[in-house]
């Protein structure tokens, strides 16, 4: 059977024709954005490709992106498939390292440092967006303390006191409401994605968790009467 690919090579629909199976749209795709495979090698690895195994690595990783890509979501395919391959290649490494081996073909210990410090980053970022989606689940004065007093949207860290002034509240108010907001963000209801991320997720984990959230519901009502 014959297929048939998008005639719009140019516009989103290619990656719908891509995704359902079209070779011609998918080794477009991925022969138009090979260069970023090059790019990001050349800048997390400090200087030309070391070795043809991160660059095969790079291809498999913007392959998948092809066939993942939503162009609904409003992201561009450049910052998708980056992420993808930056994190594809540090999974790599991390995982030589974790065996005691070198990628064959050999990375010297800065290049392989940097490519971690890639994979870092890319965890670091998606615990804070899991910390700023188990935030939003929090009730809203709650989510104006911890969003104020963290500055978790990158402005400046606020004191208790300026906190206070903002909402009506003394500061002591804040610092109790801090507290239950903590306590809240530990809740697996509120945070499952992030104590994931965060290796927070086993039984003993949770064991903790409610032991802490039943001394805090005292606490609570000791407060209210």
């Amino acid at each position: 059977m014959s297929e048939v690919h998008c005639l719009d090579p140019d516009g989103p629909a290619i990656f719908g024709c891509a995704q359902a199976g079209c070779r011609v749209c998918q080794d477009t795709l991925v022969r138009r954005h090979e260069g970023l495979v090059h790019c990001i090698l050349r800048r997390q690895a400090a200087g030309g490709l070391a070795y043809a195994e991160l660059v095969q690595e790079g291809r498999i990783a913007l392959w998948r992106a092809v066939l993942g890509f939503d162009p609904g979501r409003g992201v561009a395919f450049s910052t998708y498939a980056g992420t993808a391959i930056e994190r594809r290649i540090w999974q790599v490494v991390a995982r030589a390292r974790r065996h005691g081996q070198r990628p064959r073909g050999g990375l010297s210990v800065g290049q392989t440092d940097r490519l971690e410090a890639v994979g870092e980053a890319w965890h670091r970022a998606r615990v804070h967006a899991a910390l700023l989606e188990a935030v939003a689940h929090l009730p809203d004065r709650l989510q104006v303390i911890l969003v104020a007093h963290y500055g978790l949207h990158g402005q400046t860290p606020c004191t208790w006191q300026t906190i206070g002034q903002q909402l009506g509240v003394t500061k002591a108010r804040v610092g109790q409401l801090h507290q239950d907001a903590l306590v809240l963000l530990r809740l697996p209801v509120f945070s499952a994605r992030l104590r994931r991320l965060c290796g927070q997720d086993s039984r003993a984990a949770y064991v903790r968790t409610m032991a802490l959230s039943r001394t805090w519901q005292q606490r609570k009502r000791g407060r209210n009467r």
